[in-house]
């Protein structure tokens, strides 16, 4: 879709990216503490970590999506991996490519650190992520699991 712009995460962002990341924390029913935020952005921001990053789509100037990603060793890859943690696009602005369009982009930062194996989960139910996640990767076997609370 040739009105999206991808870019990096700016300072000046904050309240879009805030606005957005909060939409996908409900859209999941979860929420997170006022100081993960602060946290969040200042390692997602260029020079903040450098295993961590965001992509921005913008449409007219105008934050509507991001992506979240972390690099990260792999025992069985010695290049790493990128696990892709967080897709969002403003839901009335879905099905227009705009999340096809971020993923790539996190396969471009991927690429360029030479690290071919980028990762995504999702809810089982989520079929509308999962109509794009069949185009643009592929389905695993695997299962997730998690440590249950303490």
């Amino acid at each position: 879709m040739s009105d999206v712009t991808i870019r990096p995460l700016r300072p000046e962002d904050m309240p879009e990216w805030r606005r957005l990341w909060s939409g996908y924390l409900d859209f999941y029913e979860s929420a997170v503490a006022p100081d993960v935020y602060e946290t969040t952005f200042a390692r997602l921001l260029h020079g903040g970590d450098p295993d961590m990053g965001c992509r921005l789509a913008l449409i007219g100037g105008r934050p509507a999506g991001l992506a979240h990603f972390i690099f990260h060793r792999h025992c069985w890859k010695p290049e790493g991996v990128c696990y892709l943690q967080d897709l969002f696009v403003e839901p009335q602005l879905r099905g227009r490519g705009i999340g096809q369009a971020l993923i790539r982009a996190v396969y471009a930062v991927a690429d360029a650190r030479d690290v071919p194996t980028v990762y995504w989960t999702t809810a089982a139910d989520n079929a509308a992520a999962r109509a794009l996640y069949d185009r643009i990767g592929r389905l695993t076997p695997f299962i997730k699991y998690e440590r249950g609370p303490r």
